[in-house]
């Protein structure tokens, strides 16, 4: 609701909320906010009068797709994790096409409709060549020590904080740097940490917009496995080690990583054991330049870098 005004799109909100796994209170409210949502839909789509509908998964995108299958207007759904959400394999059924990011996608899709895509990502990371120099002087950086660039989302990982918190003395000692997106969340309380330690090479961010930059600074990325993360570091090409976040429906923050890690693309630390281990991880990596140059190089296989005109190619067959 924030970011999509400031790119200078009109957006719409809807009262729907995701149904907790769990038996809770906030259950209790989900069909009359999924009612309500249904109908607000359907007013949005008669008004907007739309030649295709998009979905990209999660409970936001389900009233909008069934209002528009409802009235026979062709719709496509992006699945971009490697475990398929409730929502899109319940609005699959009616689709026209599922667009999707990993192969095998057979358990959970018609195989009639779908096509093999890749998740969009943004262009300005497409080529880093020439990027290191600015990186480094935009981000305040040392140019002889290796960086590690850390990065737990636009609100934050609390796992991927606590790790740093605990290791970036050791991490500095040991001629390390750390470019650290901590998120909004945390922002503060990691700042006044930080600033307590006076240490020179751990340089904290709430967020970082610079992301081409921050790829080009780095020597290893420790990231969380969300869909769009791990499409963008295939890009990037850069070796890393992916820390699922457990928090997140059928855990397929895992899975996302696990089809990179069996295909010796990138190695994965255990939420639970990140806390006292990522030092050990990231230098062994550090120490191995040919795993990471391997790593980098078989992550880099898997990208799709035309994954956005691949999808609009699928739409305008829809449309036409």
């Amino acid at each position: 609701m924030q970011k999509v005004p400031e790119a200078g799109y009109e957006i719409k909100g809807l009262p729907v909320a995701g149904l907790q796994r769990s038996l809770t209170l906030d259950n209790l409210s989900f069909p009359f906010k999924l009612l309500k949502s249904l109908r607000i839909a359907s007013g949005i789509v008669k008004d907007f009068r739309p030649d295709a509908v998009v979905g990209v998964g999660g409970y936001a995108s389900g009233p909008v797709l069934y209002a528009a299958q409802n009235k026979g207007i062709p719709t496509l759904v992006q699945e971009q994790n490697s475990y398929a959400g409730l929502t899109n394999k319940l609005l699959a059924k009616k689709a026209k096409a599922i667009c999707v990011a990993y192969p095998e996608m057979e358990k959970f899709f018609p195989a009639s409709k779908i096509r093999i895509t890749g998740n969009p990502v943004r262009k300005d990371i497409l080529d880093l060549s020439g990027k290191k120099e600015k990186a480094i002087e935009h981000f305040g950086l040392t140019a002889e020590r290796k960086t590690i660039l850390v990065l737990g989302g636009s609100l934050g990982a609390r796992t991927l904080n606590q790790a740093v918190l605990k290791d970036m003395e050791s991490l500095e000692a040991a001629g390390f740097q750390v470019l650290w997106q901590c998120g909004k969340f945390y922002f503060k309380d990691m700042l006044t940490k930080l600033e307590e330690s006076g240490l020179k090479h751990i340089h904290l961010r709430e967020f970082i917009r610079e992301m081409d930059l921050a790829y080009a600074a780095a020597d290893v990325i420790v990231s969380r496995a969300g869909a769009l993360s791990v499409s963008e570091l295939s890009l990037v090409g850069k070796p890393v080690i992916f820390i699922p976040s457990p928090n997140v429906a059928e855990d397929h923050q895992t899975k996302n990583a696990m089809a990179y890690v069996n295909h010796q693309a990138a190695l994965l630390l255990k939420d639970s054991e990140a806390v006292g281990q990522l030092k050990s991880k990231v230098e062994g990596l550090m120490q191995n330049p040919e795993l990471g140059d391997a790593l980098g190089k078989n992550m880099k296989k898997m990208a799709k870098p035309d994954a956005a005109n691949a999808i609009v190619n699928e739409l305008e067959k829809l449309v036409k």
